[in-house]
């Protein structure tokens, strides 16, 4: 999906300040942030590669507070730069954020606004985005980050454009990405821009991932009520539509049953969701198929009517735009991947209320790695008009490197 940026063309057009290098990226860390995500940037940006033909970078791992840092599993570690290090960044990333309810320090919010006047490229992976948006850096701009986490986004800074579909999203000079291995994916993102496809697919093979991941978070979202919605007035009306999917109702229905406007309806559900009640109705419909499609043998055009589309047109439509592949497809790429003696399910339980509890779908029988893995296959692999497309060839997955990336671009274009 491309994304027009007024800050792109802005952001290009910036210098750095005489001190600050591009080559340079600063990392960032806090206390009590996952290992995974402080990984990321420490891999790609701090390992000498030139030998496989990818451009060396010099990384200044920064503590954004004293330590030691303590993260995932009672580690320790010592930063070997204080916040000072940022100041010669042309790139600083935050990689994660220890707690989405809790405020960042305020000098690294002030060092993250000084670098970003001074023309660096400010970059967030996962709750790094949350620091990011703290810091002001965020406001007025498209962002994105981990999909259980973009409704807090989205309501504590109101002013941030927050899109939960997005693995990734390059408003120019202010980066952020999706959870954790969508970090790879802006990182190498970054690589391309400064270096070309070639140096970021010779890094990809490198690290035994794909050079560009098509598609966005849609295929991974469950549906869960968010994490801050259980004492809105609205949980109700969610928690209705989630056991209704398979009725015919739209947003107007759902507003009645709120006792708004459609208009303060819109508003009130974007602020506490992150999205638009439509886009939202949408993807929970589509993912119940998608759900339909792995654990029952209905037919496309029943999966429609249990799913609440008015015609399996509508349902082809909106499946192809968030998955990429059209039911059939996406059907008989996941029973492909299936692990053996894993079976769909003879009959599919009659719609009605959803068990009590937040998550108001069981996952079922079968191992969510596989349904992701069918999703991308054939989602990849869906156009060749596509970024990137995957083919599977006795098990194993090739990637075919596509259209570069420019700024003010979001991933999945």
């Amino acid at each position: 999906m491309s994304h027009d940026s007024t800050a792109a063309p802005e952001a290009a057009a910036r210098k750095l300040s005489g001190r600050r290098r591009k080559e340079i990226v600063a990392v960032l860390l806090f206390s009590g942030g996952p290992i995974f995500e402080s990984s990321i940037p420490l891999s790609v940006f701090g390992i000498d590669r030139q030998d496989a033909g990818v451009p060396r970078y010099r990384l200044l791992v920064a503590a954004g507070e004293e330590g030691p840092l303590r993260t995932t599993g009672g580690l320790e570690l010592t930063a070997p730069h204080g916040l000072e290090a940022i100041s010669r960044a042309g790139t600083v990333v935050v990689p994660a954020w220890r707690s989405i309810t809790s405020p960042p320090p305020e000098e690294a919010l002030d060092a993250l606004r000084r670098a970003h006047e001074e023309g660096a490229r400010i970059v967030g992976l996962c709750t790094g985005a949350f620091v990011l948006a703290a810091a002001g850096l965020l406001d007025g701009r498209p962002a994105t980050t981990h999909w259980m986490y973009a409704p807090t986004l989205a309501k504590r800074y109101p002013s941030v454009h927050v899109d939960p579909r997005e693995l990734f999203v390059d408003d120019g000079d202010v980066l952020t990405s999706a959870g954790t291995a969508a970090g790879i994916d802006l990182c190498l993102h970054i690589v391309r821009t400064d270096h070309g496809n070639e140096a970021a697919g010779a890094l990809a093979r490198r690290l035994v991932v794909p050079p560009r991941r098509t598609g966005g978070q849609e295929r991974y979202l469950d549906r869960s009520l968010p994490e801050e919605i259980g004492a809105d007035p609205l949980a109700e009306v969610v928690a209705w539509a989630l056991e209704h999917l398979h009725e015919q109702f739209d947003v107007e229905t759902l507003a009645a049953r709120a006792y708004m406007s459609r208009r303060t309806f819109d508003r009130r559900f974007r602020s506490l969701t992150g999205s638009a009640p439509l886009q939202w109705l949408i993807t929970q419909r589509v993912l119940q198929a998608q759900r339909l499609l792995e654990t029952s043998d209905y037919s496309v055009d029943e999966v429609a009517g249990r799913c609440g589309f008015r015609s399996p047109v509508a349902l082809r439509g909106h499946f192809r735009r968030q998955l990429g592949s059209s039911p059939a497809a996406y059907r008989a790429a996941y029973r492909a991947r299936r692990p053996q003696g894993d079976k769909p399910t003879d009959v599919e339980p009659t719609p009605g209320p959803a068990a009590p509890g937040p998550t108001l779908h069981p996952e079922g029988p079968v191992p969510l790695q596989s349904r992701r893995a069918a999703a991308s296959a054939v989602g990849s692999g869906a156009t060749l008009s596509t970024a990137a497309t995957a083919s599977v060839d006795n098990g194993r997955e090739m990637y075919v490197t596509g259209r570069a990336s420019v700024p003010g671009q979001r991933s999945g274009a």
